[in-house]
């Protein structure tokens, strides 16, 4: 691979991709309106763009030059994505830099900023499957798991609401944790693991991967029941890679509001299946996914389930966790459209004039059970300030987004 400052710079451009800025006071609960946003490139340090953050604390997408879309669909390429810095800077607050944001052809960067009085710097690393990270130390993919009186191992599967992930080996007691949503915990380590350009079978199957890995952590509570304060940690020898603070991709984000609440698993097994992945290249092992291969499957037309089939067996099924821990009420099964009425409709409509308290674009609507227009409209103004398709109607990525800013709302109040 091509690392050198040199060939990466003459490879600058051939494509292009898009990079979305939002900021937030401490969490999504609170936009931040009027913050200045400069893009930067990085090897000459002159400002590309600058411009203000709008009432949802978002800029407009701003499309910036990529490399060629070739160099992330084989192996031994140049650098597949071009690194830009992000500086968001407003009265009272301390300036935040955010250096090597990833942009990748044909795709949707997103940076989200946090705004606090002492916010760190973030430097972005390379991917794993660009990168140079130690493999994966093998473990069962099932776990034998301790008696049921020890109060170690959950009584179901259940998507948290949030994971504590250790910035370092398990052993090392100086490196810090960080509390994150488990959905922005996942889109995180797909962003830092693999390349957001791949088929979107590829990415779905990847993300179940990660997803069910995951859980298998929370359901055995794998290092609290070994005395350690921390659901997960970002070490690739032990676990996946998690960057915190650095941009993810639209594309992940879709795939992993679509599928967040399943894991792989088998018939005669209750715990998510441990699915250990490598890249397929530096390192190969049989019985788990290959990143590189698995994007190759993927080409070849592979749905996400014949993908994973293909490395972890025939038996692999695909369950839904029994629970959502931390959400407020789970998605009622069907999408909520003009006419429908009932208490999924209220809940929606109490949670959306919640949120328009902190952004007042969103109309509020009367809260009686029954979705006509105002609502459908209501609907559509989240969506449109949330990035989610305009509908006007609340499917299963609606219906959690909702509930993850009703829930920051609610915190923060």
């Amino acid at each position: 691979m091509s690392n050198g400052k040199i060939s990466i710079r003459s490879n600058y451009l051939g494509g292009s991709g898009l990079l979305r800025v939002s900021a937030y006071f401490r969490s999504i609960g609170i936009p931040v309106e009027g913050a200045t946003v400069s893009i930067i490139d990085p090897y000459n340090n002159t400002v590309i763009e600058e411009t203000k953050t709008n009432a949802w604390g978002e800029i407009s997408p701003i499309p910036l030059s990529a490399p060629p879309i070739e160099y992330s669909m084989e192996y031994d390429m140049p650098r597949p994505f071009n690194e830009y810095n992000v500086k968001v800077t407003l009265p009272n607050y301390n300036e935040v830099n955010i250096n090597n944001v990833q942009v990748y052809p044909d795709s949707t960067a997103v940076q989200d900023v946090a705004l606090i009085p002492n916010y760190e710097n973030v430097d972005i690393p390379y991917p794993v499957i660009y990168g140079d990270y130690p493999p994966k130390i093998p473990e069962s993919e099932i776990k034998k798991l301790p008696f049921p009186s020890n109060q170690v191992v959950l009584p179901q599967p259940v998507v948290p609401s949030i994971i504590v992930v250790h910035n370092g080996r398990p052993e090392d007691t100086s490196a810090q944790n960080y509390t994150v949503g488990f959905k922005d915990y996942i889109k995180n380590v797909a962003s830092s693991e693999i390349f957001t350009t791949w088929p979107r079978e590829t990415l779905k199957a990847n993300i179940h991967v990660i997803l069910s890995f995951t859980l298998n952590r929370v359901y055995t509570e794998w290092y609290r029941g070994k005395g350690y304060n921390f659901t997960i940690t970002n070490s690739t020898a032990f676990d996946q890679a998690f960057n915190f603070g650095r941009n993810i991709f639209q594309e992940i984000s879709d795939v992993v509001d679509e599928i967040f609440t399943t894991y792989i698993s088998k018939p005669d097994i209750r715990q998510p299946l441990f699915t250990q992945y490598c890249d397929g290249k530096k390192v190969n092992r049989d019985g788990w996914l290959s990143q590189w291969g698995s994007k190759y499957l993927g080409d070849q037309g592979y749905k996400a389930e014949q993908i994973l089939k293909n490395y972890y067996g025939d038996s692999i099924i695909i369950k839904e966790a029994e629970k959502v821990d931390g959400i407020p009420l789970s998605f009622p099964g069907m999408a909520l459209t003009v006419g429908s009425e009932g208490e999924s409709v209220k809940t929606i409509q109490e949670q959306l004039n919640t949120i328009a308290n902190n952004y007042p674009l969103i109309p509020k609507v009367i809260e009686d059970g029954k979705y006509g227009e105002k609502t459908a409209e209501s609907v559509k103004v989240f969506q449109q300030i949330f990035n989610l398709p305009q509908t006007g109607s609340v499917n299963f990525p609606t219906w959690y987004k909702i509930s993850d800013v009703y829930v920051a709302v609610k915190k923060l109040a």
